[in-house]
């Protein structure tokens, strides 16, 4: 497949601190930057998102005394995994990872910067009403099918994704270029969620270079 001036590669919070020895560092998440460099290389058009915190953010588990990292409360907005902090604005952590190209992307999309909301899609805020831009953003320039890679695959990529579709467009997971989380079975759960919206599934192999 070579990627057409209708498709976009979305690079989802390839972090730090989702990087090994980060402060919630994703299994195998380092084993993304490769594939995903090669699929930069291999499309014209590339967004990329940032998890970016403010301190003392609702999703962190040291905002909630007595509640430890990976318990669940129910917020205003509905049910939130508690997190170790991590990707605080402005911090180490917080920053691409080194080796990503990032300097392709023409759009930076920077998301769960409101203290009271976690955002994992590159769309659409945990309250599921408050929009990123990103939708608009893509239909002003005419694309219509969204290639999603990075971290994590059953929150910030499932979501993403699924959310593409909620909002009209074409979305294709790239499997070899995202890693999850895994909390009591939530990858496959994402996996199965999303092939029910109509997610496309590829090996960025799939993909061949710009002509």
């Amino acid at each position: 497949m070579i990627p057409g001036s209708s498709d976009i590669l979305l690079v989802v919070d390839v972090q730090v601190d989702f990087l090994a020895r980060g402060a919630l560092a994703v299994p195998d998440g380092d084993a993304v930057i490769a594939p995903i460099n090669r699929l930069i290389d291999r499309f014209a058009h590339v967004v990329v998102t940032q998890d970016w915190h403010p301190p003392g953010h609702v999703s962190f588990a040291t905002s909630h005394p007595g509640r430890a990292a990976f318990e669940s409360v129910v917020l205003p907005y509905g049910r939130q995994v508690l997190w170790p902090e991590h990707c605080v604005r402005g911090t180490a952590g917080a920053v691409l990872a080194p080796g990503l190209r990032a300097e392709r992307a023409e759009l930076v999309i920077r998301k769960g910067h409101h203290r009271h909301v976690d955002s994992y899609s590159a769309f659409l805020e945990a309250d599921r009403t408050t929009p990123t831009g990103l939708a608009g953003y893509l239909r002003e320039r005419g694309f219509t099918r969204v290639v999603v890679c990075g971290l994590a695959t059953d929150y910030c990529v499932g979501w993403t994704a699924l959310d593409a579709r909620a909002a009209g467009f074409k979305a294709v997971v790239v499997t070899d270029a995202v890693r999850g989380i895994d909390i009591e079975g939530s990858v496959a759960r994402a996996m199965a969620a999303m092939a029910a919206a109509g997610v496309g599934f590829v090996e960025s192999a799939a993909y061949t270079a710009l002509p």
